[in-house]
């Protein structure tokens, strides 16, 4: 863990927020990243003490910066480099709880129909040739 400032897509690359620096480019250029309350570029260095908000879908992280970091870092070491407010740690959480109680219990909805479903939904549909 340095204190040098580095890059916001090295540091989101290198606190595991995101898998890849084009990923954390993607995001930086969507608006979903903001250095101290102003919107960031990719270039834009960061150090110790400095405050990001972050959102990955409905997920929305506010944190602080504790250290810096050039490289990937193990995930054991990547959790040191920021600390989560409890503000926002309670409403990420509540928020996948709510996406957790709202998915269809037993169903995957990105699974393939089986040879037995595709037989009742063509049933469904007045195509039962068999």
């Amino acid at each position: 863990m340095d204190t040098a400032a580095v890059r916001i897509d090295k540091w989101l690359w290198a606190a595991r927020l995101v898998k890849t620096r084009a990923l954390a480019v993607d995001a930086i250029r969507g608006g979903r990243v903001k250095v101290n309350g102003a919107p960031a570029k990719p270039s834009k260095d960061v150090k110790p003490g400095d405050e990001i908000e972050f959102s990955q879908g409905v997920i929305r992280i506010t944190a602080r910066i504790n250290g810096t970091a050039e490289r990937r870092l193990p995930a054991s070491a990547a959790v040191q480099l920021y600390t989560e407010t409890e503000e926002s740690r309670t409403q990420r959480e509540q928020r996948i709880e709510e996406m957790r109680m709202t998915r269809p219990q037993g169903v995957d909805r990105n699974a393939r129909p089986t040879k037995r479903d595709r037989r009742q939904f063509d049933k469904l549909r007045g195509r039962d040739d068999y």
